[in-house]
């Protein structure tokens, strides 16, 4: 980890990722999920390398499992690995706006907190919504599918969680698919992944 913060940095958390065993085409989800999270924080004060580290590291469970434990086997993941307390819970809150008492309850989740409440969880939260496999899409993508499986409560706290933070960014947060388009420019050490064939 870089010595000047207590958050890995994005070629670290590359390393974790392939590591850990994510695919390709997992690290450069995550890659997109980060730049995101990098337009949402244009207008959204935050501790910004919690979000970057958090960004890329939220689908690190998907190396052992792609069901809806893969947020809570990530977290388990990254405390394994010694990383930061609100990094593993950006990592355990990021499904969808959260996961309630009741559906922890009804998916069998091991006991936990998987609503996210401060606004670095949030906007890693959202910014995943906003990300469908590779693709940037409006937050009405996920809303629309999660209604499709009857899954009303979890679609609304989607709605309301895009509202919230459209709010203090200063606008409607789906002009971001205009501002970056459906297929983003990724700089930085994500762009190597991006560019090599998936």
């Amino acid at each position: 980890m870089s010595q000047l913060s207590i958050y890995p940095s994005e070629s670290d958390c590359i390393s974790i990722l392939r590591n850990a065993g994510c695919k390709k085409r997992i690290i450069v989800h995550c890659c997109i999920v980060k730049t995101v999270a990098e337009q949402f924080m244009k207008n959204i004060d935050c501790d910004r390398d919690a979000v970057i580290a958090g960004a890329m590291l939220h689908d690190l469970g998907r190396a052992r499992d792609h069901s809806i434990f893969h947020a809570a086997i990530g977290a388990d993941m990254a405390t394994g690995l010694g990383l930061p307390n609100n990094i593993v819970d950006i990592i355990r809150k990021h499904t969808g706006a959260g996961l309630d008492l009741q559906d922890v309850i009804d998916m069998g989740l091991p006991p936990g907190d998987y609503m996210p409440s401060t606004i670095e969880e949030k906007i890693v939260a959202h910014s995943d919504n906003m990300v469908s496999d590779n693709l940037i899409v409006p937050h009405t993508h996920s809303v629309n599918k999660l209604m499709k499986k009857g899954l009303i409560r979890g679609a609304l706290r989607i709605q309301n969680l895009h509202l919230e933070l459209s709010k203090i960014y200063g606008a409607d947060l789906d002009i971001i698919v205009n501002v970056l388009g459906e297929h983003p420019v990724i700089t930085g050490p994500c762009g190597h992944i991006i560019n090599q064939s998936l």
